[in-house]
């Protein structure tokens, strides 16, 4: 297919080749990844600035998106790649053989690391590419400590997400450390959160949370503004329209759930169910709100059917493909039994193929097994809704959160596989809430991260208009 780059990709492209080290927080849909093969391509092939290329990415998007996007465009075609995954010694096979990217997952990094390490090799790779940087975003973690190790030997540095702080502003420290050592957020994290935080939930000199000063997303958005570029979809796509319809659902056992919560002790089934903690407590708040909760054997009791009974009524009255996000083991257990036409996805290319043919009536998907890379916006025939709140009566897509998630990212990135570029039907967005309990918290919590990370998306365009003048 002819390469035919919108003005944002282009954009995009130029920023990688003018900056060495960068980060692109990109929209999900907007093409990061041709956007940056077209810029490797040319630091490989037309100014020689490259020689071997690593691309770090979670494990669906390196086995699925980097070779479908060379295959995908005429001139990437000629783009060789390895992808170094599965045993050891496959992963060292596909690292010696010649190839113009190596594409592995995050998972493997200490390895890879130590791999030349343990030979007495240099890292060989002068360019690194984290797709989805957000997954190196805990300082702490030992493949941030792995790679930051031979950060001294990457000349150039391309980070690319949609959500670059998930979890709050402390998620770009540890990103943008890689990108410049600290010399614009701070060296240490100490120092990161003395000028842009306050403690938040703490006990004595233990805090538990970190909360921005006024002003902080704006003053961050200042220090890096000029190794960043941030673009959303709805400014530079026409996208359909995405409606949620919400479903506030009773919970008939609203009384064992309240007192489950008071007591922190559940008996069903004749086991005992206790919450150590309120951490525990909130876990299995959210799984009762969903219709069972696990023992201290993991294994799971019904506490309720009000949710899963809903999602068959929903499902039935849809009489069309739908895409249901679950959490819990025992909600994939329940809804096939509900629904045996439903199918588990974990990645599959061929469950992705039927999927978008529309073979697929029910497809059932844990956040993290959609939540990178796959494109499943063609998924489903057209179906047919009436909603009275917005009287429509047309063409879509559905998406089914049957229990929510804390996880901003794996929300955002999921929800990115029916509502993206390309796809020409609204899409319907519907939430299984459970009314006073966990579920309404948690969604209300979802949405305040969601909230803060626009603010510093848009200060951080702002800064660009502001200083160069780009549009």
């Amino acid at each position: 297919m002819t390469y035919k780059a919108h003005n944002y990709q282009t954009r995009a492209t130029r920023f990688i080749l003018e900056h060495p080290y960068c980060a692109l927080l990109l929209d999900m849909g907007l093409g990061k990844t041709v956007s940056t093969m077209t810029a490797l391509d040319i630091l490989m092939y037309q100014t020689i600035e490259v020689s071997r290329v690593l691309v770090i990415a979670p494990k669906s998007v390196a086995l699925n998106t980097w070779s479908g996007e060379a295959a995908k465009w005429d001139h990437l075609n000629h783009m060789r790649l390895s992808l170094v995954l599965g045993t050891p010694k496959q992963r060292v096979k596909a690292l010696e053989t010649t190839a113009d990217l190596y594409v592995t997952n995050c998972d493997n990094v200490v390895w890879l690391v130590e791999h030349y390490a343990k030979a007495g090799q240099r890292w060989p790779f002068d360019c690194v590419v984290l797709d989805e940087s957000s997954r190196f975003k805990n300082y702490q973690a030992k493949r941030y400590k792995a790679l930051y190790k031979v950060r001294p030997y990457i000349r150039r540095l391309i980070e690319l997400t949609g959500t670059p702080s998930p979890n709050g502003l402390e998620d770009l420290w540890s990103q943008i450390r890689l990108l410049d050592h600290g010399d614009r957020l701070g060296r240490y994290i100490t120092g990161f959160r003395r000028e842009y935080m306050t403690p938040g939930a703490h006990n004595g000199n233990t805090v538990y949370q970190w909360v921005p000063v006024k002003g902080a997303k704006e003053k961050i958005a200042s220090k890096i503004s000029d190794i960043t570029i941030s673009m959303q979809a709805a400014d530079y796509l026409e996208m359909p329209m995405l409606i949620d319809a919400g479903m506030s659902l009773r919970l008939p056992e609203l009384q064992a759930y309240e007192d489950f919560r008071r007591e922190c002790l559940l008996e069903v089934d004749g086991e005992q169910i206790e919450a150590m903690s309120a951490a525990a407590l909130t876990n299995k708040l959210l799984q009762f709100a969903s219709g069972a909760v696990y023992d201290g054997d993991h294994d799971w009791h019904e506490v309720s059917t009000a949710k899963l009974e809903a999602l068959t009524d929903l499902v039935e009255s849809l009489d069309e493909p739908a895409m249901v996000m679950y959490n819990y083991r025992h909600e994939l257990e329940r809804i096939t039994r509900a629904l045996p036409d439903a199918v588990p996805f974990r990645g599959e290319p061929e469950l992705l193929a039927a999927w978008n043919r529309g073979e697929i009536r029910v497809l059932l998907c844990h956040p993290a097994s959609v939540s990178f890379g796959l494109n499943l916006q063609q998924g489903g025939r057209v179906i047919i809704w009436y909603s009275p709140t917005y009287n429509l009566e047309q063409g879509g897509r559905v998406i089914i959160w049957y229990s929510p998630t804390y996880n901003l990212e794996q929300y955002e990135q999921a929800n990115a596989r029916l509502y993206r570029q390309g796809q020409t039907k609204p899409v319907l967005r519907y939430h299984l809430s459970c009314i006073g309990t966990m579920d309404e918290v948690v969604v209300r919590a979802l949405h305040g991260k969601a909230d803060m990370q626009q603010t510093l998306i848009k200060s951080l365009k702002a800064m660009r208009h502001e200083t160069i003048g780009l549009g």
